[in-house]
C-alpha cells in the first residue's frame, strides 16, 4: 500500500484530498504545518491558525487517519519572511505563495514526508498532474485544474521535475461546489468553511503591520505625473520606430521600466513609505481631490517617492517585461528553446488574470516576454509564467 502525507490545512479542499486518498486505497497520514507565531500582525477573525489546526484534528479523527502538527516557523520565517522584507526593500512585490510552495510544502514539508516513509505528498491545490514518456524518459505536466474559477496552477509554477514525481492534486479534475458536496457527504466539519486568505498557512495578514516590524514608517511625496508628459510622448514614438522589429535593441526598449523624475509632475501628499505600495495599488494612497481614481505607476525605494497617474494611465501599461537567466524557472527543461530562438505562449503575470498570448524571446541575457497587447501593472518581484494550452512550462521573477 502506498503511504502519502497530505498538508491538512484546516479548510474544506484539503480535507476533501486526505478522504479521496483513502477511498483510493492509500495510507494517509495528515500533518498540519504552523508556520508563524507571531498573532500581533494577524487579523485573528480570520482562520487563526489554532481553529485551523483544530478542525484539521477534527477532520483527521473524522477520517480515521493519523494527524500530527509540525512546526515548520523558522524554516518559513528564513525562506519566505527574511525574502518577503529583502523584496519590499528593494522596492519589488514578491509573491510569498509561489515562494511557500517551492520552499515549504514541496520541500521542506516534501523531506519531512518522505523520513515518514511517504511516497507521495498531497495538497487541495486546484491543478492537475500528468506525465508524457519522451525517449525512454518520464517528464510530469503541472496541467491547470479543471475549475477555472479556482485554478492555481499559477501558484505551483517554481516546481521541478522531482518535486512533481512525489506529488498529487487529488481534486484538481473538480468543481468547487462538488468539493464541498463531498464535504458534506462525508460530515467533514470543513464542507462549509470560507476560504482562507492571506500568506500560505498563516492567515490574513494586516500587511503593513507585518512590513513595519523590519521596515520603518518614512515620510515621503506622492507625486502625480500627467499623461501628457513627455516621458510618454518619447516612449510611444520610440515603439513606432521599432514597428515589428524585434533584435536585441527592440526587445530592451519594449521591456523596460520607465524611470520617473519629480520635476515631471506634482506633489498631490505625503505617504509613510514607498516600500509599502506596489505598481497598480490603489488603496492607501489617502489623496483626494483627483478628477479620476489615483493609481500607484512606479514607486522609488531610494529617493522614497510614490510616481501615481489617474484613471486610465500610459505609465500602468507595459508591451513586454525581463527575466534574467538566474530567474528562468523550467517546469518541462525538456522544452527549453536555446539562445536566439523565440516561441509563442500563453502568459499571465498575476493569479486569476486571463492568460494572454505573448511571444518569448530567448537572448544571451535572459528572457524577453512581449504580450500581443500591453499588459496592466508588470510589477518587479513578481512571477511570469507561460503555458501551452492547460499546461504550465514555465517562470521566472520578473526584472
Amino acid at each position: 500500500m502506498k503511504r502519502v502525507v497530505v498538508g491538512l490545512s484546516g479548510g474544506v479542499d484539503s480535507s476533501v484530498t486526505a478522504y479521496l486518498l483513502k477511498e483510493q486505497g492509500y495510507e494517509v497520514i495528515g500533518l498540519f504545518m504552523r508556520n508563524w507565531h507571531d498573532d500581533s500582525v494577524i487579523l485573528d477573525a480570520e482562520c487563526p491558525w489554532i481553529e485551523d489546526s483544530n478542525d484539521a484534528l477534527i477532520v483527521a479523527q473524522t477520517l480515521g487517519i493519523p494527524f500530527q502538527t509540525i512546526d515548520l516557523s523558522q524554516e518559513y520565517k528564513e525562506r519566505i519572511v527574511d525574502y518577503m522584507f529583502a523584496e519590499y526593500q528593494a522596492g519589488r512585490t514578491p509573491n510569498p505563495d509561489v515562494l511557500c510552495n517551492r520552499e515549504i510544502k514541496f520541500d521542506v514539508f516534501l523531506k519531512t514526508a518522505l523520513d515518514l516513509g511517504a511516497d507521495y505528498v498531497a495538497t487541495g491545490h486546484y491543478c492537475q498532474k500528468k506525465s508524457v514518456e519522451k525517449d525512454g524518459q518520464t517528464h510530469y505536466q503541472l496541467i491547470a485544474g479543471a475549475d477555472k474559477n479556482k485554478d492555481q496552477s499559477y501558484f505551483l509554477c517554481q516546481l521541478n521535475q522531482a518535486q512533481l514525481s512525489k506529488a498529487l492534486f487529488p481534486i484538481g479534475h473538480l468543481q468547487k461546489p462538488d468539493v464541498r458536496k463531498i464535504a458534506a457527504e462525508q460530515g467533514l466539519i470543513t464542507a462549509n468553511k470560507k476560504d482562507s486568505q492571506g500568506l500560505c498557512f498563516v492567515g490574513k495578514i494586516k500587511l503593513p503591520e507585518f512590513l513595519q516590524q523590519q521596515l520603518k514608517p518614512k515620510k515621503g511625496d506622492i507625486i502625480e505625473i500627467p499623461k501628457e508628459a513627455p516621458i510618454f510622448q518619447d516612449y510611444q514614438e520610440q515603439m513606432d520606430a521599432i514597428g515589428d522589429n524585434r533584435n536585441a535593441a527592440a526587445l530592451k526598449i519594449l521591456s523596460k521600466t520607465l524611470v520617473y523624475q519629480p520635476d515631471l509632475g506634482k506633489v498631490l501628499g505625503q505617504h509613510n513609505g514607498a516600500h509599502y505600495f506596489t505598481i497598480g495599488q490603489r488603496k492607501g494612497l489617502q489623496v483626494g481631490g483627483t478628477k479620476e481614481a489615483l493609481f500607484v505607476i512606479a514607486t522609488d525605494t531610494k529617493t522614497n517617492t510614490i510616481y501615481t497617474g489617474q484613471g486610465t494611465h500610459p505609465g500602468l501599461f507595459r508591451k513586454g517585461l525581463f527575466i534574467a537567466n538566474d530567474e528562468v524557472h523550467w517546469v518541462r527543461p525538456d522544452l527549453e528553446f536555446a539562445v536566439g530562438e523565440q516561441q509563442d505562449f500563453m502568459c499571465r503575470i498575476r493569479y486569476r488574470q486571463p492568460l494572454t498570448p505573448a511571444t518569448l524571446y530567448r537572448m544571451e541575457e535572459g528572457l524577453y516576454i512581449i504580450f500581443e497587447t500591453p499588459q496592466r501593472g508588470v510589477t518587479s518581484g513578481q512571477f511570469a509564467a507561460w503555458y501551452d494550452g492547460e499546461e504550465l512550462i514555465g517562470s521566472g521573477v520578473i526584472g
